[in-house]
């Protein structure tokens, strides 16, 4: 792909990826169901005088997106688990394959559900940062509703000037293996999908690539 390749960041949340896609020279489209997130990642980008329009939409329906033909279509940071079945990830193979031009690609990244659905863990963490010399603290807790469901919790313990504050938010995943979307991608209309582990794409969760065939 060149520098001027269209690329949509679906589930794009407060664009992380979109921003340095666009400051590469791509032309980039974000969407997300999150009003919050979209309108955090406009701001960012105004912030960097980058020109990235975001858009509501669910990737279960990116029918609201009226561009098409994207060369590329990115959803990353383990966004297609937050789907709750398989049917859902079906729907949304179709409809991320119907934005990707013939011979486009998909780049998509999940946790390593292979290796975790087997452990099933009940905590992730801890992870420690340093922002502008203040400590940071971050860990999950992890409840497994069924084989493949669980519910996580993360715990963010921020330092500030009047002491430590800690924020709690709660999702769901559905721990999706390599298998299951490869067989979703492929019914969609992919072709030559490729599985890269972080040691050899850099990024830190497993990323899968497909082509639109």
């Amino acid at each position: 792909m060149g520098e001027h390749a269209r690329i949509l960041d679906c589930a794009c949340g407060i664009g992380t990826q979109s921003l340095g896609l666009a400051k590469l020279g791509f032309q980039v489209t974000g969407c997300d169901l999150s009003l919050r997130s979209l309108e955090r990642a406009r701001q960012e980008a105004s912030k960097r005088g980058l020109e990235i329009e975001f858009a509501v939409a669910n990737m279960l329906d990116l029918s609201s997106l009226l561009q098409s033909q994207f060369d590329a279509v990115l959803c990353m940071d383990n966004a297609l688990p937050h789907l709750d079945s398989e049917h859902q990830l079906q729907v949304a193979a179709g409809q991320i394959r119907s934005k990707v031009r013939e011979g486009g690609f998909l780049i998509a990244s999940i946790r390593d559900y292979d290796r975790l659905i087997k452990e099933r863990p009940v905590i992730q963490g801890r992870w420690f940062y340093t922002d502008s010399g203040k400590r940071r603290i971050v860990f999950q807790i992890w409840d497994w509703i069924d084989i493949q469901r669980y519910r996580f919790h993360v715990y963010i313990s921020q330092e500030f000037p009047k002491g430590w504050q800690t924020l709690h938010t709660s999702g769901s995943y559905r721990a999706v293996q390599r298998t299951e979307l490869t067989a979703a991608l492929t019914q969609a209309g992919f072709q030559k999908v490729i599985w890269l582990e972080p040691a050899q794409s850099g990024f830190y969760q497993p990323v899968v690539v497909a082509q639109a065939g």
